[in-house]
């Protein structure tokens, strides 16, 4: 049967259910015993990527384009008659793999995560599967078509974050409040989205036998190395130790500016941006083109390590980048894995700022994790815990930082290296908090789901969050905006728990860069060979093997806080 297999998943993107499920019946058919395990394994792997692939390509066409509504109704077609054929398919191979009590060597965290699956897996979810996906691609259809008329011109809301850092308050603050007040405008939508994304995740979790979707959701995540308790101990560790920081960063913001208090317009329009420089200097200015990014980009990478530099360098000659923001593009940035081809593709809407920069290397960090990662001879054993996926990517944004400079063949001079590298160190700092808000916010919806099926509570919840975490900022008759701050966080809506994963990764991260600091060479090769491991070992091993260590506690987090902070103190002082 597979010596017809496709050698491209392109060739697959319209198959029918009955094309994929006649070699998943040969399988399903076929003897498993000691001797026929591998070359079985071998097979199940080849289709796992051929079908993981199919799914990736037709979730970035409508990423790239939600309006195609050709590329639309594809996705719509894979998700609703496919995908829940393909589940219990997988399904009956898990099944008959852990029944058969065979352990193949190397396979041994794979067949945990099987058993996960196994154990959470009831046919009555598969078609609430498929209405979540589409919910999904109803949120990025509502967000990609937010534009305001701005100069003259319509721009979408990622085309006018440039001005959040131009050094005219008054025009930093008109286009912040334009951009929320659009936002606004999608209130009722997003609201009405929302109790839609919460009823289904709770019949999700019902139909499971588990007490909530948070108990579902760790168990589908595979968070087998830690505990919700852990999560809330790391946001408690986070409120100790990061909270002061961030607060005396922003106060030296509000004395450096010279203002009476702190507005969201002073800090890049959120805790996430870039911060608005106090000097009055323009924002930084990396690039005008992607093309001109592209080719940075791979000039930094190869001063890291050249076998980075050549991986982005086939990324580039075989298209698997699409970085440029445009109208009626889906939001945010990803990498995702073409698992049968072995490659990466990147998604983007860069609009020329130095964020778009560490967006680029953020994402080059996944890619090269798939990279090296693809090597390893079945696809259960390739994908990572998101927990350190993330170490990938948020490292190479520390790693790729002495290389910014022209000299090194980067985008800046060695004045403007200097201030892209605090506004990142700064941005850290300020990302822990908003983290976890994030968390915490999450972890009260699916815990408290009868009062988050109510807008207004969500309203109420995000905006003591914010009070506990986010100090020193003033939203004082910004109250509205504040509250509907989880509106504009997409992995509420699309990927509900998957934000824990940036700050312990951010943690691990600074680790990894402690070690560069030291010796950058050895620290670069550490973190390869902790990305060559995929998802055959469990978390602590790989923060391991890349030179740092699995925590939560606020003494390991003090440590990279203090790091973090006088490094900052060190350029202000050069």
């Amino acid at each position: 049967m597979f010596e017809t297999f496709p050698k491209d998943a392109r060739e697959a993107l319209d198959w029918s259910a009955e094309q994929f499920g006649a070699y998943f019946q040969s399988l399903i058919d076929a003897e498993l015993n000691i001797d026929s395990v591998e070359p079985w394994l071998k097979n199940w792997s080849q289709l796992a990527r051929l079908t993981a692939e199919v799914s990736a390509r037709l979730a970035v066409a409508v990423t790239v384009d939600t309006t195609d509504p050709v590329a639309e109704q594809r996705r719509r077609n894979y998700l609703e008659n496919i995908q829940p054929q393909l589940s219990l398919f997988t399904h009956a191979l898990n099944t008959k793999l852990l029944a058969s009590g065979l352990q193949p060597a190397g396979f041994e965290l794979a067949l945990k995560k099987i058993q996960s699956d196994a154990d959470l897996f009831r046919e009555e979810n598969l078609p609430l599967y498929t209405e979540e996906a589409v919910l999904g691609m109803e949120f990025d259809k509502l967000i990609g078509a937010q534009t305001i008329h701005w100069d003259g011109q319509e721009v979408t809301l990622a085309q006018i974050r440039p001005v959040f850092q131009d050094p005219d308050r008054t025009r930093r603050e008109q286009a912040w409040r334009l951009s929320m007040e659009r936002t606004l405008q999608d209130r009722a939508a997003l609201n009405a989205l929302w109790v839609r994304f919460l009823d289904v995740r709770r019949k999700i979790a019902a139909h499971a036998g588990m007490p909530d979707f948070r108990a579902y959701q760790w168990r589908a995540l595979k968070r087998f190395d830690y505990s919700p308790a852990d999560s809330e101990r790391f946001q408690n560790a986070i409120e100790e130790v990061v909270v002061p920081a961030a607060r005396r960063l922003y106060e030296r913001q509000r004395t450096r500016l010279g203002v009476e208090s702190l507005r969201p317009w002073d800090i890049g329009g959120d805790t996430q941006g870039t911060n608005v420089d106090p000097t009055g200097r323009p924002p930084l200015k990396p690039f005008e083109k992607v093309e001109q990014l592209e080719a940075v980009s791979e000039a930094i990478f190869n001063r890291v390590d050249r076998k980075l530099g050549g991986y982005f360098r086939v990324m580039r000659d075989e298209k698997l980048l699409d970085l440029g923001n445009r109208k009626g593009k889906a939001p945010g940035g990803y990498c995702t894995t073409y698992y049968l081809a072995e490659r990466p593709f990147i998604f983007m809407n860069a609009v020329g700022t130095h964020d778009d920069v560490q967006t680029m290397l953020h994402e080059g960090g996944h890619a090269f994790h798939a990279f090296e990662s693809s090597k390893l001879p079945y696809a259960q054993q390739i994908d990572p815990p998101m927990e350190f996926a993330e170490v990938a990517s948020m490292s190479m944004e520390l790693l790729a930082a002495p290389y910014l400079t022209l000299e090194q063949g980067g985008f800046y001079n060695a004045e403007q290296a200097a201030r892209a590298r605090v506004e990142h160190l700064e941005s850290m700092l300020r990302f822990w908090p908003y983290m976890a808000v994030v968390d915490a916010f999450q972890h009260w919806v699916y815990t408290h789901p009868d009062a988050a099926s109510d807008p207004a509570h969500c309203d109420r919840t995000w905006s003591d969050l914010w009070d506990r975490f986010i100090q020193g900022v003033d939203y004082t008759g910004l109250e509205t905006i504040r509250e509907t701050g989880w509106h504009r966080k997409l992995h509420i809506f699309q990927a509900p728990f998957y934000y824990m994963e940036y700050g312990l990764a951010q943690l691990g991260a600074v680790q990894v860069w402690a070690n560069a600091i030291q010796d950058q060479p050895r620290a670069v090769q550490n973190y390869l060979s902790a990305l060559s491991l995929g998802g055959t070992v469990g978390l602590p091993q790989l923060f391991a093997a890349a030179g740092g260590r699995f925590a939560f506690d606020p003494d390991t987090l003090r440590q990279a806080v203090d790091l973090i902070e006088s490094t900052i103190d060190q350029f202000h002082l050069a």
